[in-house]
């Protein structure tokens, strides 16, 4: 019997973290159509995307696979060529500008291209290519207005309760999805 009551109240326990992980969807969802969709619209954003496509849009995976484990390696390392060069260009200046600030709601803050390949960002990121995972794939590859929000998780570095809302980028003059942009958001200062 005792058995079943901390079944019982584990289980209470789950239901009740699941639906925290929903609590501030609406707030978040908000955010995204407003002062995100604003930030990810900006003539910074979509410059540095359309010129990176340029670059990047013969990729194959070969490639992809090749640049993401240079990435993954200097992201250990001291010597980071790759990553200085992206944390160098003017729109990872301008994202981490837009971070600072953000009043702490902003953690973190990356631009991917139609590859999924980051552009910019405003803090390292543990990998370059982000076009495996949904904050990519349920924005670019679904167009315009698409919005995805992670759950909510724990940073352990700075204990705050955090998801990440990312939104397409769009081509204001073709209308065309050209990357995405991921927000960091500290749930804590909405």
């Amino acid at each position: 019997m005792k058995h079943l009551l901390h079944t019982a109240t584990a289980i209470g326990f789950l239901f009740a973290g699941a639906a925290s992980a929903n609590e501030f969807e609406s707030e978040l969802k908000t955010l995204a159509t407003g002062k995100i969709a604003e930030i990810a619209s900006s003539s910074e954003v979509v410059a540095a995307i359309k010129a990176q496509n340029g670059e990047t849009g013969s990729f194959d995976q070969a490639k992809i696979d090749e640049l993401d484990k240079t990435w993954r390696a200097e992201a250990e390392a001291v010597d980071q060529p790759m990553i200085d060069a992206i944390l160098d260009k003017p729109l990872s200046g301008y994202l981490a500008e837009v971070q600072e600030g953000s009043d702490g709601l902003f953690t973190e803050i990356f631009v991917m291209d139609g590859k999924g390949l980051n552009v910019g960002q405003s803090d390292v990121t543990s990998d370059y290519w982000q076009g495996d995972e949904a904050k990519w794939k349920d924005t670019y590859s679904a167009g315009k207005g698409a919005v995805h929000i992670s759950e909510l998780e724990e940073d352990d570095s700075t204990q705050t309760l955090q998801s990440q809302v990312s939104v397409t980028v769009v081509d204001p003059a073709s209308g065309e999805a050209i990357g995405a942009v991921t927000f960091g958001v500290n749930v804590e200062n909405l």
